[in-house]
């Protein structure tokens, strides 16, 4: 099964990044380009909507520990048309560091080991990266890089 971690660090306190993740107000201001609705909250299913790909992404929430761990689940995106989507799970792990910052690390993993599938965890390890760059820039500064990004 393939699988990527990736992480940063913010220099805002914990409860600050966590709520700019799972505020929908605050996700749309920097995340999703077409907007987040519903806010991440255990057994929620919310939807979120980007400008460069069609519709809107249902994500189901199976776990939340305020200011510590969320844990997603969203369609794999490596089936071919009109085959059943699998799931991947999204893990998202906050830590306080020593200096007040915030150490982020997300974690998906559930794609078969096939050439649909890899292509799928790359875009996605990709996704979550630009996330990340753009979660600080925003919790940091207030600026939202995808702003005119994608359009």
């Amino acid at each position: 099964m393939l699988s990527f971690n990736v992480s940063g660090r913010i220099s805002k306190p914990v409860s600050d990044v966590f709520e700019a993740v799972v505020n929908p107000g605050r996700l749309s201001g920097y995340f999703t380009t077409g907007g987040a609705e519903g806010r991440i909250e255990p057994g929620a299913t919310v939807l979120w909507s980007f400008a460069e790909f069609p519709g809107q992404f249902p994500v189901r929430v199976s776990e939340v520990i305020k200011d510590r761990k969320i844990v997603l689940h969203w369609a794999s995106d490596e089936q071919a048309d009109g085959e059943d989507q699998g799931e991947t799970t999204v893990k998202m792990e906050f830590s306080e560091l020593d200096d007040g910052r915030t150490l982020i690390t997300i974690s998906e993993e559930g794609w078969g080991e096939t050439a649909k599938g890899s292509k799928a965890s790359y875009g996605n390890c990709e996704g979550w990266t630009q996330m990340l760059c753009c979660l600080k820039a925003f919790v940091e500064h207030g600026i939202n890089l995808r702003d005119g990004y994608y359009a």
